[in-house]
């Protein structure tokens, strides 16, 4: 049976927990990203805040947006008392159906972003509207060949992507590929053993 990832599936599996994820953020983001000047983010899928902080520590104004109020009530906590240089916004939002305005976000990034291609497709082109002219697209995921390997061996293949293919569906004239690459790096295999994985990695600039 496909698992649908709404509301409910995310509160539940946040809830079973404490936190699920390390609280620093992504590394693909502090990579793709300490160099660009502060202005307006957008954190799509912000689970428990940890690049919204980040982002806003250097002094962006960013909205953080996920479909879980537990991961929410969480990312509000983290940045709870925090003296940080930017602003944030948290909003609960159905990503499968929620569009975010048009030209908005000098920066939209999602992290990870891992839904079937007929939800994700429609999502991702959303997000890269949003995108202002001269702003950055950021889409990071897990690679398919990492599938192939047996990483993410839990997950159905048509969850992955690679950034060749989401590069490949942007409009060359309104769009600047700075980066489309998988990106290795290690990580903690299921059995505690460290491994190579690899982040498939867009950046892409609006034209202005």
């Amino acid at each position: 049976m496909r698992t649908v990832f709404d509301e409910n599936y995310w509160n539940e599996r946040y809830g079973q927990h404490g936190n699920i994820w390390s609280g620093n953020p992504n590394p693909q983001l502090l990579t793709e990203t300490t160099n660009l000047p502060p202005g307006t983010a957008l954190d799509v899928g912000c689970g428990e805040g940890a690049d919204t902080v980040w982002l806003a520590g250097l002094g962006w104004q960013v909205t953080g947006v996920d479909i879980s109020t537990v991961a929410l009530d969480r990312a509000a906590a983290h940045a709870s008392g925090l003296e940080l240089p930017g602003s944030i916004a948290w909003e609960h939002h159905n990503l499968l159906e929620w569009a975010p305005r048009s030209a908005a976000f000098d920066l939209v990034s999602a992290q990870f972003m891992h839904l079937p291609k007929t939800d994700r497709d429609p999502l991702f082109a959303r997000l890269a509207d949003a995108v202002a002219p001269g702003g950055t697209l950021l889409l990071v995921g897990h690679s398919p060949h990492d599938v192939e390997a047996g990483v993410h061996r839990d997950f159905g293949a048509d969850l992955f992507y690679t950034a060749q293919q989401l590069a490949e569906v942007l409009d060359a004239s309104s769009w600047e590929i700075a980066v489309a690459e998988a990106r290795p790096r290690t990580s903690a295999g299921h059995d505690g053993q460290t491994i190579t994985i690899h982040d498939e990695v867009l950046r892409a600039v609006r034209r202005a």
